[in-house]
């Protein structure tokens, strides 16, 4: 405006009257458009050469400058400033820790481990190799046949070993056992019949009835009786009546056993013995005995349990088929409704014990996750190995706007230059 107060009246009156001459209106046109055009293609080019061309151009053995672009010339560079940014503002030690506190919150910790367990108990009921009955066979195998065999040889040392369990299993059961009468006939049965049969019977006075054995009887008889049964003693003796019931349990085996037999029908053997039997009880017994056989009952307990108890549980581990064992067991649990209403406060007590676990030892934990996870190498390499044509393409999906608005922004500074251009090539003419 103050180049226009300096023309003089007469020639700017001259230029408003006189037409304008259209002949030479595109020296006046033509700086603002190639300005803006070249501005705004300027501004394009050189954000595309940030990214291309993707690969070193080569001619005559010698490569082409600015090939090839920016980002791609430099990635490696690029990678690991990304990481270090990243790693020392962003993924800072103290973000880690907030980040895994709010990860394993109790309710999400909670949730994946009832999941887990959910997914264990459907993993074996569809367990069709019978995987996990195997594990727990071995388990149940070792825990049995090995593991406490030992604790129990080590246990048995003590001398309170079982006392407790011992004593109410005496006081309770063997105290208060008692025969029924049902019981007594048939154990009284059995004893006449297999343990003290007539033949056995029979034997039996035969290997007692020795020679000292009757040579002891008829002295003893003669040296401790009194009155007739001294006359009876000396004048007879007890010798040959004793060596004639050897002789004749030996030559008439037959006789002696029919007789035997009927004797012990005569003298109601069998209802004597189930009487017995019936009124067997410790409770009979007087006080200081039966705690005397408690005792003895406890140490002959503990003795065997060190002695041999080894042995005896190795014997029943390998008798047992613990594969069949663990099926039943591990189908019982798995459609146990205890088993499934229990598993949500697992889950809830194993996120509580994790919880404060991780509230005492949290730092020091991401303090050794960090190098193990190594994150600044994972961003490094994930960067690396990105193509420039998927890096340019993420960096335009975040910035697209921002980058086209650096070009438009080119194209109107080149169209203003041009205006410019265009006012002094018009106050040039005057």
């Amino acid at each position: 405006m103050a180049s226009l107060l300096l023309i003089p009246h007469s020639q700017l009156l001259t230029f408003l009257i006189h037409p304008l001459d259209w002949s030479h209106l595109w020296l006046y046109l033509s700086p603002p458009i190639l300005g803006g055009i070249i501005g705004y293609f300027t501004n394009d080019i050189a954000i595309k050469m940030l990214f291309r061309p993707y690969r070193a151009i080569y001619i005559a053995g010698r490569r082409v400058p600015f090939t090839p672009g920016l980002i791609p010339r430099n990635q490696e560079r690029l990678a690991g400033k990304i990481s270090n940014t990243i790693m020392g503002s962003l993924l800072t030690p103290e973000e880690l820790q907030n980040l895994a506190r709010r990860l394993l919150q109790t309710e999400r910790v909670q949730g994946a481990i009832l999941w887990l367990l959910r997914m264990a108990i459907e993993q074996v009921k569809t367990d069709k190799n019978q995987k996990s009955a195997k594990i727990v066979a071995g388990i149940l195998r070792d825990l049995l046949g090995e593991s406490l065999p030992r604790l129990l040889k080590v246990l048995s040392r003590r001398e309170d070993f079982l006392e407790a369990q011992i004593n109410q299993i005496f006081d309770q059961i063997l105290l208060e056992f008692q025969l029924t009468e049902e019981q007594a006939t048939r154990l009284a049965d059995w004893l006449l019949q297999v343990v003290l049969p007539p033949d056995a019977l029979r034997q039996a006075i035969v290997d007692f009835l020795t020679d000292r054995t009757i040579q002891i009887i008829d002295e003893g008889f003669r040296e401790k009786t009194s009155g007739t049964y001294w006359v009876v003693a000396n004048l007879f003796g007890l010798r040959n009546t004793l060596t004639r019931l050897r002789t004749f349990c030996l030559d008439e085996k037959e006789a002696t056993n029919s007789r035997l037999q009927e004797l012990t029908q005569d003298l109601q053997m069998r209802d004597r013995i189930r009487k017995l039997l019936q009124n067997l009880s410790l409770q009979n017994l007087p006080i200081g005995t039966v705690r005397q056989l408690r005792k003895t009952t406890r140490e002959s307990v503990r003795h065997y349990v060190q002695n041999s108890g080894s042995d005896l549980l190795q014997g029943l581990t390998d008798s047992v088929n613990w594969e069949n064992i663990a099926v039943v067991l591990l189908n019982r649990l798995s459609t146990s409704p205890v088993v499934n209403t229990s598993l949500e406060v697992m889950s809830q007590e194993l996120a509580f014990i994790l919880e404060k676990y991780l509230e005492k030892d949290l730092e020091a934990i991401v303090a050794q996750a960090i190098p193990i996870l190594s994150i600044d190498q994972v961003i490094v390499d994930r960067v690396k190995s990105t193509s420039p044509a998927d890096l340019e393409a993420a960096i335009e999906g975040i910035v697209k706007n921002e980058l086209q608005a650096i070009v438009t922004l080119g194209g109107i500074l080149g169209f203003v230059v041009g205006l410019f251009q265009t006012a002094f090539l018009f106050l040039s003419q005057f």
